[in-house]
């Protein structure tokens, strides 16, 4: 079977109940590649609002997630919370997290896990920083990132992953991957995913790229083999999300 198209919008910081609220508006009017599996990550604040006001065949997804069951952890939220409010998925890893927050790798793995074990899917962020890839580290750092997750969860857990590859320099900066430079490091996720934890698992598994995706180059990166979609950060608060949603059509 064809792997989904899966694209997620991640709006960050961003946002007041008014601008939420014209978003929801305007996707739940917009039509949309049926094909596709849509997925918005507002800041906690509004999960619920969106969630009720948002046409259901599009998911939620929190942006971050903590390691630990509820309990006296101040200012976190935790997976048995966003499955109560009808939130099925999370982001983990986000470079804005491991670079600003300082989150590592151990913590990442421990956190995919409790949202997987907490019956959340998992959009789980990996990419290099600039110095890495300029030093020839992008795969070596990539395949690290996942190695620490892997080592905490089981191969059937990899159904609830939508792997989000997204190189630190082009975040927010403008600067995009080329396709054949994205292309490449997906085809390295997949074939380490086929040769440590299964050939299935790396058949299935969705690949994304995330980074300065517009709806300038998101038909390009879509035609590539391995790129299965995309994590969008600042384009999804605009119109033309519903452009890069519908990339394959």
């Amino acid at each position: 079977m064809p792997r989904q198209f899966f694209v997620g919008g991640n709006f960050k910081m961003n946002g007041t109940i008014k601008s939420i609220t014209d978003i929801v508006h305007h996707l739940n009017s917009a039509p949309l590649d049926p094909k596709t599996e849509v997925i918005i990550a507002p800041p906690t604040l509004f999960l619920l609002l969106v969630r009720e006001h948002l046409r259901k065949e599009i998911e939620v997804a929190a942006q971050n997630v903590f390691d630990r069951g509820n309990g006296a952890y101040t200012g976190e939220i935790s997976a048995e919370q966003l499955r109560d409010s009808g939130v099925g998925w999370t982001l983990v890893g986000h470079s804005e997290r491991r670079v600003v927050l300082g989150e590592g790798d151990e913590f990442i793995a421990s956190k995919t896990k409790a949202a997987l074990d907490g019956g959340l899917g998992v959009i789980l962020c990996v990419g290099e920083t600039l110095e890495q890839r300029e030093s020839n580290q992008t795969i070596s750092i990539v395949t690290s990132q996942l190695s620490a997750v892997a080592s905490k969860i089981t191969t059937t857990s990899w159904s609830k992953i939508v792997i989000a590859y997204e190189p630190v320099w082009a975040i927010g900066t403008g600067k995009v991957a080329t396709s054949e430079q994205a292309q490449e490091v997906h085809k390295a996720i997949r074939g380490w995913l086929g040769e440590k934890i299964g050939e299935g698992v790396a058949e299935e598994t969705r690949i994304i790229y995330g980074g300065s995706v517009s709806e300038k180059n998101c038909r390009e990166l879509a035609g590539e083999g391995d790129i299965d979609g995309f994590l969008v950060g600042g384009a999804s608060l605009k119109p033309a999300f519903v452009d890069i949603i519908n990339a394959r059509q």
